[in-house]
């Protein structure tokens, strides 16, 4: 029997779901609906969960859109905004965690996830630089450049410069497509390969370099290219 909305054959609604079956086995909407908790006259949370997803497009889009956006879909007002940007927060303040105290490379999908919960849905293209220790530990991230909704202009001495300030030997680089397609550019190479050759002057590794688009990543290590 297939799933839909909140009827299912072990239970009457995604709360039960979830508590017989997991979190994992419930939809993004059905996620939605129990963090949401209600609706209003003549919209039942779980209506309002689906119309949500539909009019944003996905969860990253709800979770990354402004105060104004928000509040102005019915049902949503400034109680639900704020729900939704503290589990927004603390999502990032969870794997920022993670990452600070793990080494990157053994746990690669806490990295993609924090990139993408950082990056996806940008409306412009950002470059960031995840700074690492010598357990590949991430002593910082910083957002290095901003630009366009189609480029941004880098530059490798600046990010070496920041390598230095706090003792990095390794770095992840990271940006975004606003387009939400991930496929690296031939300028995306380019520009990988000089920070590359700025770091080795002083003995920096460049571990990784992530494109995030609209729910996925594409990494140049897995490519082959670095």
């Amino acid at each position: 029997m297939k799933i839909h909305n909140s009827v299912w054959q072990g239970g009457a609604g995604p709360r039960e779901k979830l508590i017989e079956l997991g979190a994992g086995s419930l939809s993004d909407c059905e996620l939605l609906a129990i963090f949401l908790h209600t609706g209003v006259r003549g919209l039942n949370v779980m209506a309002l969960a689906e119309g949500l997803m539909a009019h944003f497009g996905s969860i990253y889009a709800l979770l990354e859109a402004d105060y104004p956006s928000i509040v102005g879909f019915h049902g949503m007002g400034a109680a639900k905004f704020a729900k939704l940007a503290a589990v927004t927060e603390l999502t990032r303040r969870c794997y920022a965690r993670r990452l600070s105290s793990e080494n990157v490379l053994l746990n690669p999908a806490i990295t993609r996830q924090f990139l993408q919960n950082l990056l996806a849905n940008r409306e412009r293209e950002v470059f960031l630089v995840l700074f690492l220790d010598n357990q590949h530990r991430v002593i910082r991230h910083e957002e290095m450049f901003a630009g366009t909704i189609s480029s941004v202009e880098i530059h490798p001495r600046e990010i070496v410069r920041e390598a230095m300030k706090v003792n990095a030997t390794a770095l992840i680089l990271a940006h975004n497509h606003p387009s939400g397609k991930a496929e690296p550019s031939f300028a995306d190479r380019r520009v990988t390969e000089q920070i590359i050759k700025a770091c080795q002057l002083l003995d920096i590794r460049v571990l990784d370099h992530l494109v995030v688009g609209g729910g996925e990543t594409v990494s140049f290590a897995e490519r082959g290219w670095i």
